[in-house]
């Protein structure tokens, strides 16, 4: 299909209801093939008691004195935001305090809220800015919440935003940094704020005064105020691409002083530290410190000229940095050695003195783990998650120095009888060993149906995790289930990705196959009875599998994808993502983004096996007409088993609610268990 010709762009008109109606009746068409099976009610059933149960853990934000906690289950299928004390959280029953019931709120405003986030008033906590979105979507709406009276603030003196993609930050009671739509010329090809402004209480938000402009062609800007006694200062980013940012401080003068750190290096600064990771080798003061690292500075002493780094973590071809967790006197590292993770306490030393280091004791067994809630302005303590394919989540509550102590434990949702997990290493077309993880029932037949998941870019990790979803919708009833750490990924740092984006895309779609390949050469199931699963840009490396690789699997599933790589930098949120992948209108990346871009590369006289889209009309990050298009050109091509199911809800996620969730799991599932077994 040449660029200029592509009969399928209506379908691009998201709400148009010429559009919806096709959407309408291919859903029906999947709804009435899989969602009558006999098994899907039971199955959509168990799910979502798995998503709704109240014996889930609940995961903490912890600001100062207060642990916040946002909670959907049956009853709430839209949420409630509430908060405990820390000493009543790590009793068995802790008492909360509901600040906000999102189902009463949605039923009073007749809105169709969903939770997007909170930004809590530091350090009294006595207002917070609510982010809600309207069925899922990624712009929101903000509005300022009285925590005292429980009401939203209202009239001139208000903080409140209309429906956009905005950040939003306290500098105090009076004052915040805002960035949103001002109107025209105000965003960024991208679709997110290229300008940020200082907002004062009682002032129309269009006499905001500007503090910063991006260009046209940034990613986005960002304003951030550091409240820390004793540490207060403004700070701004500039994303030039996905990957590359220019960081400032803002002095109260007004002048703004560059932060001389490489603009792909990940930064951070806590109290009188600065912290740097670069992603690509990094040569200063006579050292090279490769991509990965994680390297200390005095800050004051960095933005006056001295050099000095003391270098915190070094990677090993098998070890790579997972996490850095700053408390209030102490840094946390989690790492990932073949994918699997330690994590250790560093507390600062004085100035040219290497920091001290100790392993944290009492992370259970066979399991990885993170660093989950810890709060930098006020203490020391932590909560870490420790959880495997087959072991439920732990949570723990530490502080250095002491043992992890176990306070919150999930529930099992699935039998593990007899389940093994194991990790092989496949070889890719160019030798490189490419790690994954297999989830089976010992004794299974070798055509046991096989369900394969990837992701495999934007240095995104896929670690071991117990999921009730898919223990109950595919391990225990016999099918294996197996996860690859391919690259584009961070499994093994920064290299591992910066490898497969571009030019070197194709080693991920490689490095997946092989993947798929070992799987047959080992005896674990054969081509017709394996199948695949990604979303977003997991749904972009499932699409080339369909198109690259069909005679590898018996099933694809294809969700919330990327499928038009000449046309995703003009849709939605694609214009951030060209650093990753390439810009369509250069004819340099059109040439290798053209050799895998699965809407350009379907082959008529090619048989390829059944494959399901899902995808959402909410969904305003990765845009819906790529699945749609992509189906309609299959259609056109006379395929029968191509199935395609698009809720109108729930935004990149694909679902809005615990319901929504179950029944498109439930859905996904029927259609790879009724076409691989």
């Amino acid at each position: 299909m040449g660029r200029m010709s592509d009969p399928h762009l209506w379908l691009e008109e998201v709400t148009s209801e010429t559009a919806l109606d096709w959407v309408r009746e291919r859903g029906a068409r999947a709804v009435a093939e899989f969602a009558d099976a006999p098994e899907f009610a039971e199955l959509e059933s168990r799910i979502l008691e798995v998503l709704d149960t109240d014996a889930r853990i609940p995961y903490v934000s912890m600001r100062g004195e207060w642990l916040y906690n946002f909670w959907r289950d049956a009853e709430h299928p839209r949420g409630l935001w509430r908060r405990t004390t820390l000493a009543s959280y790590r009793t068995e029953a802790p008492e909360w305090d509901v600040v906000l019931d999102v189902d009463a709120l949605a039923a009073a405003e007749d809105e169709n809220w969903v939770w997007a986030g909170a930004s809590v008033l530091r350090p009294d906590q006595s207002r917070a800015l609510l982010s809600l979105s309207r069925g899922g979507a990624d712009a929101a709406v903000v509005r300022e919440f009285d925590m005292a009276t429980r009401e939203f603030v209202t009239g001139a003196d208000a903080f409140e935003l209309d429906e956009a993609k905005s950040g939003i930050e306290w500098i105090d009671r009076d004052s915040v940094y805002v960035e949103t739509d001002f109107g025209p010329g105000s965003l960024t090809d991208s679709g997110y704020p290229r300008v940020s402004k200082l907002w004062r209480r009682g002032t129309p938000l269009a006499d905001a005064e500007t503090v910063f402009e991006g260009e046209r062609t940034d990613v986005s800007v960002g304003t951030g105020y550091d409240d820390t006694e004793g540490f207060e200062r403004t700070f701004v980013s500039r994303s030039l691409d996905f990957y590359r940012s220019e960081r400032f401080e803002k002095l109260p003068d007004g002048e703004f002083v560059r932060i001389d750190v490489p603009e792909d290096a990940g930064m951070g600064v806590h109290r009188q530290w600065l912290t740097i990771r670069p992603r690509t080798d990094w040569e200063i003061g006579g050292a090279t410190y490769p991509a990965g690292s994680l390297l200390a500075a005095d800050y004051d002493a960095w933005t006056a000229g001295d050099r000095t780094l003391i270098p915190l973590f070094t990677p090993d071809p098998h070890t790579s940095l997972d996490q850095a967790v700053w408390l209030r006197d102490h840094l946390i590292l989690v790492t990932l050695t073949d994918v699997r993770t330690a994590m250790h306490v560093l507390t600062p030393a004085a100035a040219g003195e290497p920091w001290t280091s100790q392993p944290v004791d009492g992370i259970p067994e066979l399991t990885s783990s993170s660093v989950v809630a810890a709060d930098s302005r006020s203490g020391n303590a932590f909560f870490v998650n420790a959880s495997g394919f087959t072991t439920p989540s732990t949570l723990l509550y530490g502080e250095p120095g002491a043992p992890l102590e176990a306070v919150k434990r999930a529930p099992g949702f699935f039998d593990t009888t007899d389940t093994s997990v194991e990790q092989f290493f496949a070889t890719s077309d160019d030798g490189t060993a490419i790690p994954y993880f297999v989830v089976r029932r010992t004794a299974l037949p070798p055509n046991a149906p096989t369900l394969l998941y990837g992701y495999g870019g934007f240095e995104n990790s896929l670690v071991p995790g117990y999921s009730g979803t898919i223990g109950r919708g595919w391990i225990e009833r016999g099918g294996v289930y197996v996860v690859a750490n391919i690259r584009g990924g961070g499994e093994y740092g920064p290299a591992w990705h910066t490898q497969a984006i571009r030019e070197g895309r194709h080693l991920a779609y490689e490095d997946f196959a092989a993947v798929a390949r070992d799987l047959v050469a080992r005896g674990i199931t054969t081509p017709r009875n394996l199948g695949v699963q990604g979303g977003s840009n997991g749904g972009l490396l499932t699409g080339v599998m369909l198109t690259r690789y069909p005679e590898l699997f018996g099933a694809i599933v294809c969700s919330v994808p990327l499928l038009d790589m000449s046309r995703y930098h003009r849709l939605l949120a694609g214009a951030s993502w060209m650093a990753e992948y390439g810009d369509p209108d250069d004819p340099e990346d059109w040439a290798f983004l053209r050799e895998y871009s699965p809407y350009h590369n379907t082959d008529p006289d090619r048989t390829y096996p059944p494959v399901l889209f899902t995808s959402s009309t909410r969904d305003d990050r990765v845009h819906p007409g790529h699945a749609r298009k992509m189906v309609a050109l299959l259609e056109e091509q006379g395929r029968e088993s191509v199935w395609y199911y698009e809720n109108i809800e729930g935004g990149h996620g694909g679902a809005a609610d615990n319901k929504q969730s179950a029944f498109k799991a439930a859905l996904t599932y029927t259609f790879l268990w009724e076409t691989l077994t």
